[in-house]
């Protein structure tokens, strides 16, 4: 099977054709017709990782001189975006243009070192401004204007404001292997406008196709704020906006095109726990979502009878569910007997070497129903493990593995990095 040369999730990508081989295996006795359905069934989310921040003090306000910082991690083309409130204004909250901070180059390349030329200071639009300052009444008098609009030196009312560069420092440093941490300094104590930062929350959208999933997680300049901003920016409060961004976070991810072989015998042709990777295909399977080299390995297998590759209609990956949008889904009419077994093996899309496979020995070919049980994720153990769906060397994000050489192990749950849905909640395989 031909393989594109670009990002498999493209969702233009031309449709690859399915492809089998028929072995002949000699006479296969009682030979009857089954087929096999393999679904993404993940329910997705559109961001990768959210959270909150407050001052880890007496008080969880963030005063003149003090500071906060947190980790995150990021793929090339994904942005960090924040929002926090001006304590001593109406409604004022401070943030990051859309879609956030820019924390690569376009070469790749970590950005370290002070942003603060990114970040805004924001009117949410639900409260007439006083004159900011330790006196201002909340929640004060509601306003007309309920949209959200860039503070320019001044406020609808007239008040004035030092940029928000100078009242907030913000900066980044590169921890390595993919992971920042953001530091968040009040600098207002030496302006105009001394004031308290509120506890705050954070958000970094998946990327897709070269497309943010979620651009304005926390906001849109002119529309009204929603989700919880306006708690920020009135109150400080920062709990229900945590609580609606923990339910926008979660896992997202494609499945490549899927490998299934139907064989004999007593072992997994695809891959063996334990052992490191023997250089037939599994790794590029693994870490690229190409299962040609593997299929072709696959087929002068002793034993194996038949080797397929199952690429989706129009989108050639299996995307996840996506809002009312169903997840992808192939099949593949087969030809089975007493004594075959089945396996199968996909990529986790968005992931260094991640994927699914048959567990042990595979399952009886002639079973029938939901045999998604029988299937676990694994660690190829050939490139070094990054956030999943925030790594700079994932390929499927446009980077390049960071080569190691481990063996290949079921991958725990929860792991280093997150917490996964069960299996059966993310690939579902149907044999009839």
């Amino acid at each position: 099977m031909k393989r594109k040369h670009s990002i498999w999730l493209s969702l233009a990508a031309t449709p690859l054709l399915i492809a089998a081989c028929d072995k002949d295996n000699g006479n296969m006795p009682q030979i009857s017709a089954a087929s096999i359905t393999i679904e993404n069934v993940l329910d997705s989310h559109p961001l990768v990782e959210s959270g909150t921040f407050k001052n880890n003090g007496a008080s969880p306000l963030i005063m003149p001189g003090e500071s906060v910082s947190f980790q995150f991690a990021a793929a090339k083309g994904q942005a960090l975006t924040f929002a926090t409130m001006y304590g001593w204004s109406n409604d004022l909250f401070f943030a990051p243009t859309n879609p956030g901070i820019k924390v690569y180059q376009d070469n790749g390349t970590p950005i370290e070192g002070d942003v603060s030329s990114q970040i805004r200071l924001w009117d949410n639009g639900t409260r007439v401004n006083q004159m900011p300052g330790v006196s201002v009444s909340h929640p004060g008098t509601a306003s007309a204007a309920q949209n959200v609009t860039e503070v320019n030196g001044t406020d609808a009312q007239g008040n004035s404001y030092a940029a928000a560069s100078s009242l907030m420092k913000v900066n980044l440093h590169y921890e390595g292997n993919s992971t920042f941490t953001l530091t968040i300094t009040n600098t207002s104590g030496a302006t105009s406008n001394s004031t308290p930062f509120s506890p705050g929350v954070w958000a970094i959208s998946y990327i897709a196709g070269g497309t943010l999933l979620n651009p304005n997680p926390l906001y849109e300049a002119g529309k009204p704020a929603a989700n919880g901003l306006t708690n920020i920016a009135e109150m400080g409060d920062n709990s229900i906006l945590a609580t609606y961004l923990a339910g926008q976070t979660g896992i997202f991810t494609p499945l490549s095109p899927v490998l299934v072989v139907v064989y004999s015998g007593s072992e997994n042709p695809i891959y063996k726990t334990g052992q490191k990777d023997q250089g037939k295909g599994l790794k590029e399977l693994a870490q690229k979502g190409d299962a040609s080299n593997l299929a072709t390995y696959l087929k002068t297998v002793p034993g194996v009878r038949d080797v397929y590759v199952l690429a989706a209609q129009n989108t050639t990956v299996l995307l996840p569910k996506i809002g009312s949008q169903m997840g992808g889904s192939v099949s593949q009419s087969l030809n089975v007997a007493q004594g075959d077994r089945i396996a199968i093996a996909t990529m986790y899309g968005f992931s260094n070497d991640w994927f699914f496979a048959s567990k042990d020995n595979g399952t009886d070919a002639i079973q029938k129903g939901d045999i998604s049980s029988s299937i676990g994720l694994f660690d190829n153990g050939t490139a070094i493990n990054q956030f999943p769906g925030a790594g700079i060397t994932q390929f499927n994000l446009s980077g390049t593995p960071l080569e190691e050489s481990k063996t290949i192990e079921a991958v725990p749950n929860p792991n280093m990095f997150t917490t996964l849905p069960a299996i059966p909640q993310i690939i579902k395989v149907t044999l009839n």
